[in-house]
This record gives C-alpha cells, structure tokens and sequence, in this order.
C-alpha cells in the first residue's frame, strides 16, 4: 500500500513522570525521548509499521531541529517531500508528559504556522504510484492540494478531523472518508455528503454510517501504558488498509492496532510489536 499523507510534522520531546506536577512544581521524569510527531506524521509511521510505503508532504525546512524529524522518519522508513526545505524558521514542538501509572498524557504544543508566501508550488507526486492519501488540514495549501490531485488521479482521500479547520470545508467534498472524535464539531452540513463517515470515542465502541448502512465496532479492552498518539496511529491503520476492507472490519482492524500502541511506553517501543502482530494482515 503506497499511501501520501499530508500533513503536521513536530518535534515532540517525550518524558514519562510519576505524577504530572502542579502549578509551579517540578517533578523528576523517569525517561525523555525524542520524536516525529502530528497526526499526518504518525500515521506514516504506522503505515510504514504495517508493511505500506508511506510518503509525508509536510514542511520542514532547514532549521538544525528539522534534522530530529527527518533522521525519526527515515529510520521509520518514512519518505519525505518537504514542501519548504530551504525555510529557516525551526519546525512546530511539543513537549509531552506522559503518566506512568494509566499512560495518560499532556500536551503543550505550537501547531504548524501559516506556509509563508515564497511556496509557490506543492510537490504532489509525479506519477500515480499511490493506493490512497491522508490528510490531517494541519498545513491548508497542503491538505487542498493533496485531496484534489488524488480526486484528479481517483486515488481514495481519508481526513484526519481531529478538530475543525476552515479547509475542511473545501476538503470534505473531495473526501472519501472523514474520520472524526466524538468531540468533533463541525458546520451544519458539512459532513452531509461523505460517502464515509467514521466516529472514534477513546475506549467507547466506534460508529460509522457509509452507504445508506451504520453500526459500531468495540474496541479491544487493554491496560494503556502509553495514550501519545494513539488517534494518530488509528487513523494510519486505517489508511493503511483503506479499499481493501470492508468498514466495519476496516475500523476493527484501526482498533486493534491503535490497541496495541497503547500497551507500550514511549513513542516509538510499539513498532516491532505491531510489525509482528499486524503487519501481515
């Protein structure tokens, strides 16, 4: 599966600690690491994980922090087509701390800026080498520009609506499948005339109507060690699989691999694991 996603790229700078600390505490972490991470770039990692060929569009540029990133994805098996690689400015980044007891996380984050004037083209693939694309609205000019060529090129489209951005409105008629929270909030209509459309509620069973059908998937219950990025790999697995499933065995499919990340510490210990289990499936 040769997927594109377009999308969000951060530094997230990870520490697990016993308690998150209060107001003007500090606490001791246990661990720190270093990562990749956004919803568009996790979800690459999972695609690469499950055996696809992830390409990222995203802009990262030429700031010595961009090189974190890109050395992460590479030894993910990540490609990357930098829509900027001559920018200055450092890429977005998140600090995270994740508690060790339940592996719930906060975040503090500076999402993706405005692109500057100087991008003056996307550079959307040549040929039509991709089973399907992801987008996460992070970047707009991105997001657009990926959802109608791979309209132009009938490839499927899958957005990530983590939350509203005003691209959606432009992206939602070219999609294919909207994958949304239950906190998910959007215009009235907007949603009206996704073929597909998916809700995701943490634990809670997943609902879905496509094709005049709806229903809901369970998901695996498990002992979360680590939630970071737990939505983003769901909605990986996702496009990873996406046309060549059924949707509700699709999404049971999402399920069980987003189960497995979060029954592992840190950003990036669940990849063998969902290699091994999931990769061939």
């Amino acid at each position: 599966m040769r997927v594109l996603l377009a999308g969000l790229c951060t530094v997230d700078v990870v520490q697990r600690v016993d308690e998150l600390p209060e107001p003007g505490h500090k606490v001791q972490s246990r661990s720190a690491e270093t990562a990749a991470g956004g919803p568009a770039t996790n979800a690459a990692v999972t695609v690469a994980a499950l055996g696809g060929r992830p390409t990222l569009l995203t802009v990262l540029g030429a700031h010595p922090l961009a090189e974190l990133a890109r050395t992460d994805l590479a030894a993910c098996g990540v490609d990357v087509l930098d829509a900027l690689p001559t920018h200055p400015d450092p890429p977005a980044v998140s600090a995270v701390a994740v508690r060790e007891r339940d592996g719930e996380r906060t975040v503090v984050s500076h999402n993706a800026a405005a692109l500057p004037e100087e991008l003056a083209a996307v550079p959307l693939p040549t040929t039509s080498s991709t089973d399907a694309v992801l987008v996460d609205g992070h970047h707009p000019a991105l997001a657009l520009a990926a959802a109608r060529w791979a309209r132009e090129e009938g490839v499927p489209v899958v957005v990530d609506a983590g939350s509203w951005k005003p691209v959606f409105a432009d992206v939602f008629p070219l999609a294919d499948v909207v994958a949304c929270s239950a906190d998910f909030r959007a215009p009235d209509g907007a949603l009206a005339d996704v073929p597909t459309v998916i809700t995701t509620a943490g634990p809670d069973p997943v609902r879905w109507r496509s094709g005049g059908e709806s229903g809901e998937v369970a998901v695996p219950s498990v002992e979360a060690k680590d939630t970071l990025g737990a939505g983003d790999v769901w909605h990986g697995a996702l496009v990873a699989r996406a046309g060549e499933l059924p949707i509700p065995e699709l999404i049971g499919f999402a399920n069980e691999v987003a189960a497995e990340r979060v029954r592992h510490s840190g950003p990036r210990s669940w990849l063998g694991p969902v290699r091994a289990r999931m990769g061939e499936r």
